[in-house]
């Protein structure tokens, strides 16, 4: 697959302001301050596209950017950030979880791993409740090109033994490239 075009369509803070099920949706999640926008980006080859910052929990609704005139790549907001009120959180906690059971278009989530920090306790409720709904995911594992190769290859093990249902599991890094072409050809068999 290659991305022509790529353009925000609209932020939601609650699931009726959802837009109507009719083209694709592929899904991206993961804990606060993984790179999810920064994937985005990088995938769509537009640096501004979804928004960056260094704070964690920058994303605070669901976002929807149209591709190519024929899915979606929706962003969620990242869960496991505890510097926001209780109420914040649950509030949080709730958008993403009945948007993922809900949703019929998803026709796949990007569960993003910082590879650095595998399957944390949070990622790992994640995973559980992607496989419990039924939801086809796949793993990104971010920064890659942080890691030397052992510790990539310890990453890699870890993630294969916790996420058996992963569709696939991609090293990407936003800095190199590396996993780009990987990943977009693997969505390929999601938006059909």
């Amino acid at each position: 697959m290659k991305i022509t075009n790529a353009t925000f369509q609209i932020s939601v803070s609650d699931l009726s302001g959802l837009p109507e099920e009719s083209l694709p949706e592929i899904v991206f999640a993961g804990r606060s301050n993984v790179g999810k926008s920064t994937l985005l980006n990088s995938l769509a080859g537009l640096k501004g596209l979804a928004k960056t910052s260094g704070t964690p929990g920058k994303t605070r609704l669901i976002n929807y950017f149209l591709v190519n005139q024929a899915f979606y790549f929706v962003d969620l907001p990242g869960y496991g950030y505890a510097a926001v009120g209780q109420a914040e959180k649950a509030a949080w906690g709730y958008l993403l979880s009945s948007y993922i059971e809900r949703r019929r278009s998803i026709s796949l989530v990007v569960l993003l791993f910082d590879s650095r920090h595998p399957a944390t306790q949070s990622d790992r409720e994640m995973l559980a409740f992607l496989e419990f709904h039924e939801k086809p995911y796949c793993i990104v594992l971010t920064k890659d090109d942080k890691l030397n190769q052992k510790e990539r290859n310890q990453c890699r093990r870890i993630m294969e033994s916790c996420a058996a249902k992963a569709k696939f599991i991609v090293n990407y890094s936003s800095f190199s490239g590396k996993g780009k072409s990987e990943l977009l050809a693997h969505f390929d068999h999601y938006i059909c």
